[in-house]
């Protein structure tokens, strides 16, 4: 009787892992969201092209590098996420099937995380100094100082993670 309760309980807690696949769709979504703000940046950039000084054409341009490398960073967390948490996922014989997929594991994938994150916040900094005026008053350098330590906690924050998990994978109990 006991045993049959168990078995029950853990048989539901591992099928709620399917609770996570609507999360999974929903960052999908996501991307798609983020391709039509892409379009209007492009579309955007066009437009100025010939008119706006070159500042602000590779701010623009920044702005869509940012954009793709937050969708990349998506799909890494969406085809990660999907086959560390819920399944598999059943397209090994697809000639387009990233190297990666199937192969990064919840410390891997953290660490693809942060990194995707220090590179985003990198360029929002990039962009940051481009659009610093000449003259610099109290509440613009103010803005840019704690964007430089948020970016440099992000880093900080990486390089911490990747240390433990080189002192997790060289434990012998690891």
């Amino acid at each position: 009787m006991l045993k049959a309760i168990e078995r029950n309980l853990e048989t539901t807690i591992f099928r709620s892992r399917w609770l996570l696949a609507p999360f999974y769709f929903g960052l999908v979504l996501s991307i798609l969201l983020l391709f039509i703000k892409f379009i209007q940046e492009f579309i955007h950039l066009i437009a100025i092209v010939f008119t706006a000084p070159e500042s602000e054409i590779v701010v623009g341009i920044l702005a869509l590098v940012d954009m793709s490398l937050v969708g990349s960073l998506l799909l890494m967390i969406i085809f990660s996420g999907y086959e560390i948490f819920v399944s598999k996922i059943h397209i090994t014989e697809h000639e387009d099937r990233p190297d990666w997929m199937g192969r990064v594991d919840f410390s891997g994938l953290k660490l693809k995380v942060i990194g995707a994150i220090v590179a985003i916040s990198a360029i929002d900094l990039l962009k940051t100094f481009m659009k610093i005026p000449d003259e610099l008053n109290e509440a613009s350098f103010d803005a840019l100082v704690m964007k430089i330590s948020v970016h440099m906690a992000f880093v900080i924050s990486g390089v911490l993670f990747a240390i433990m998990d080189k002192i997790a994978a060289d434990t012998k109990s690891h």
